[in-house]
This record gives C-alpha cells, structure tokens and sequence, in this order.
C-alpha cells in the first residue's frame, strides 16, 4: 500500500498585519502551535519575538 505524503504552502502573519512568514510543511496544525510555542531557539518568531501565527493562506 503506497500512502501520498501531502505538503502545504502557507503564510502566516501576526494581529496587525505587517509581518508575514512564509513556510512549507507537511502538518499545518502542528506547525502553527510551534510557532505559537516558540519552539526553537533560532526560530523567526523567537528571532523578531513576533507571533507570527494567524494563518493567512495555505494551498497544497
């Protein structure tokens, strides 16, 4: 049995509007409550100390 692995484009950006984060991944769900969580030390959220995690658009 062959599963396809899908991959989503997506932009995400903060409350108002200004900064936008461009990403790909194959769990868009999981991906957003990284960027929520500030995660990784190098991260652009922890970077900019932006929360970057309104999801603007996404496509497969």
């Amino acid at each position: 049995m062959v599963y396809e692995k899908y991959y989503y484009a997506y932009i995400n950006t903060n409350k108002s509007h200004n900064v936008f984060y461009a990403g790909v991944t194959n769990n868009l769900l999981n991906r957003n409550k990284e960027h929520q969580d500030k995660e990784s030390r190098n991260s652009f959220t922890v970077k900019y100390n932006e929360m970057v995690t309104k999801l603007f658009r996404s496509e497969i």
